[in-house]
């Protein structure tokens, strides 16, 4: 699952407006719904106020939004993600 569909998952379960929402974030409506479409990404510090408007698990969110900040950066490296995420993974270990 990536993070769009699961913020609109929570939002259609709770049924609060994308306007409020929208609102809440201090961003445009249609910014809004493109996000929700996968069209455009999220900036991380909308993470808490999405969990807390739509009751969601901040970890959750995140782990998910960080997913797709590496997945659109590895996109078109297919043959070498592995290593790179191998890297990356012992540089955090240090």
């Amino acid at each position: 699952m990536m993070f769009n569909e699961r913020i609109k998952q929570l939002r259609k379960a709770l049924q609060p407006p994308q306007r409020g929402l929208s609102v809440a974030l201090d961003i445009d409506t249609v910014f809004y719904c493109r996000v929700e479409k996968g069209e455009c990404h999220a900036r991380k510090e909308y993470i808490s106020i999405i969990t807390e408007l739509l009751q969601g698990n901040k970890e959750e969110l995140l782990t998910l939004w960080l997913a797709d900040q590496v997945t659109a950066v590895v996109a078109d490296e297919k043959k070498i993600v592995d290593k790179v995420l191998n890297i990356a993974k012992g540089n955090l270990g240090k």
